[in-house]
């Protein structure tokens, strides 16, 4: 049986195409929403009384207001990255049996926000909670890297990229070609790109609006990254990203 309501799916539906495109206008609002101007105004009048939205302007356009800033803090508290993570985290080092970390992106740089390592691990990764490193080096730096914004990634094809290992990418052009493959893919790999032994591979986590705002990377030893490997490493990483995704309000189908 369904216990839809209606009229509270519409009007939810309403709040978050205003959450993701401020400033429309009622004809823009009902047409991207599927219903009649009519019913979109009576919608978005009864969410306005709720403090849910505000009219601005002339004609009036639409954006969030108080109440839903709000509803945002209290939503940071009771669901916040780190606290989703852990389970999938955990469920990724117990069935794989390596190193597994969400990294998110701060400015032209990756900082480790959680970690689980399993206690047989065959090496032990030193990326710490808190942990930072440039954004070019590493998969789960390029993987944000390359679902960044245009102008982040020109900020950091412009910058003086360090070099770790003989296989860190540092020329510019090789690096724009390797974003370039990842967003295709779907998936960023390293190869001793930081350390000399160790390999990685990370998938995205999407939030509500469907952003790359995270990256759920696992790290093994280099010898162990071999290309029969990597479907399963994927399938898992993918399986677990698709969760934590899910559990940040993610609805769509792309879990790459």
């Amino acid at each position: 049986m369904d216990y839809t309501v209606a009229a509270v799916d519409e009007a939810a539906g309403l709040l978050f195409l205003v959450a993701r495109e401020p400033g429309l206008g009622l004809s823009e609002l009902a047409k991207k929403s599927g219903n009649t101007k009519t019913r979109s105004f009576r919608l978005l009048t009864t969410l306005e009384q709720r403090s849910l939205v505000k009219r601005q302007g002339e004609p009036s356009r639409y954006y969030l207001s108080f109440a839903a800033l709000s509803l945002g803090a209290a939503a940071q508290q009771q669901i916040d990255l780190v606290r989703v993570v852990r389970e999938p985290l955990n469920a990724l080092v117990d069935i794989l049996g390596e190193t597994a970390m969400v990294r998110v992106r701060d400015g032209l740089e990756t900082l480790c926000v959680a970690r689980h390592e399993h206690p047989q691990a065959l090496i032990r990764v030193g990326s710490e909670i808190g942990h930072r490193r440039p954004l070019h080096v590493g998969a789960s730096g390029k993987l944000l890297l390359a679902y960044a914004s245009t102008d982040v990634i020109n900020d950091m094809l412009r910058a003086s990229l360090p070099s770790y290992t003989e296989n860190t990418l540092v020329n510019p052009d090789a690096l724009d070609a390797e974003l370039s493959l990842i967003r295709d893919q779907g998936y960023a790999v390293s190869r001793a790109e930081l350390v000399a032994e160790l390999a990685s591979v990370a998938v995205p986590i999407r939030d509500l609006s469907g952003d790359v705002i995270a990256a759920l990377t696992m790290s093994t030893l280099l010898a162990r990254m071999t290309e029969d490997r990597l479907p399963r490493y994927l399938a898992e990483l993918r399986k677990q990203a698709a969760a934590i995704s899910g559990a940040l309000g993610y609805r769509g189908n792309d879990h790459r």
